[in-house]
């Protein structure tokens, strides 16, 4: 297992100082964001010949390795939601956005080919996601799921022509959410081999799930992984609860996002059943605490999850 980050966080700075940070923090892998109005690596910048030879230079002057290629919003768009919501990413119809939100997806993975990076992590989006909940239609779930698995099949399809696999972030507002969707899910796509998922340990804590379960049951198809952690604040909790409205950085939130370490999640646990899953990859820290500062977040999670990594490979029975 290695060190990444996902480079959001230095995202306002220069490309050349965003590396360097990285690296001084002890960072040996970072995670691009390819939306379009990404300041650093947007996917068209990408695709550019030139920026693509720019960025493998830097990151091998620094020793770094790239894990994944990110685009969360725009491929949200692919499911939707399709209302004004989503007006900020792409303005039209259902239709349009739709098409939009493919289109940047696979921007994006032909960027990763380009860069030999087989991993694209991103959202898939649905109509509805208050579909979990079973009034006032109890087959809701259901009926989204038949032109997600057509959409979904035919971008898989173009994935693999590209070499390159998708790693889905189970999430409020995706189709697959926690272990029992992503499941589901799964099976629904006929365990397409380009069909994986990105594990964000917060975001399952997020709906009440294990990312440790998780893990045990679906480790092989898990393709990259976002260190973040989750905090419940009890003292809040019993006010605004899990799903509270109103900002991220809100101080009365009765949840928080946190660096590792800082949180709830059991981080042994989860690293210990990524290994027995055989997972060599990346924990790519991603910063959304807000109660610390951008270097001070990523030095504390970087020094909490150093010494937890497990390099060497699995043994065989010696006792």
């Amino acid at each position: 297992m290695r060190l990444g980050l996902n480079l959001a966080v230095f995202g306002d700075r220069p490309l050349e100082e965003a590396l360097d940070r990285s690296r001084e923090l002890g960072i040996e892998s970072v995670e691009l964001n390819c939306e379009s109005g990404d300041r650093l690596t947007p996917a068209a910048w990408l695709l550019e010949p030139a920026n693509a030879a720019r960025l493998r230079a830097e990151l091998r002057a620094r020793d770094l390795r790239l894990s994944a290629l990110g685009n969360h919003a725009e491929s949200q768009l692919i499911g939707g939601p399709h209302h004004r919501d989503t007006d900020p990413w792409c303005p039209g119809d259902a239709a349009a956005k739709a098409a939009f939100g493919r289109a940047r997806l696979l921007d994006t993975a032909r960027a990763a080919a380009e860069l030999e990076v087989d991993t694209v992590v991103g959202f898939t989006g649905c109509a509805d996601w208050s579909r979990f909940f079973p009034w006032p239609d109890p087959e809701g779930w259901e009926r989204m799921l038949p032109a997600f698995v057509e959409t979904w099949s035919e971008i898989l399809e173009e994935l693999t022509r590209l070499g390159v696999r998708f790693a889905h972030e189970p999430h409020p507002k995706q189709l697959a959410y926690d272990l029992e969707t992503s499941e589901r899910v799964t099976e629904a796509l006929h365990r397409h081999p380009a069909w994986g998922f990105n594990l964000d340990t917060a975001n399952l804590a997020l709906t009440g799930a294990d990312p440790a379960a998780f893990v045990q049951a679906l480790g092989r198809r898990i393709f990259h992984v976002h260190a973040k952690d989750f905090e419940e604040v009890p003292h809040n909790l019993a006010r605004s609860g899990r799903m509270a409205h109103g900002s991220w950085g809100r101080a009365d939130r009765g949840v928080r996002f946190r660096v590792p370490g800082w949180g709830d999640v059991a981080w042994r646990r989860v690293i210990s059943e990524l290994r027995l899953a055989g997972y060599r990859g990346v924990l790519s820290i991603e910063h959304e605490d807000p109660t610390m500062g951008r270097d001070e977040g990523v030095a504390q999670a970087a020094r909490f999850l150093a010494p937890l990594l497990l390099r060497d490979e699995l043994e065989e029975r010696w006792w």
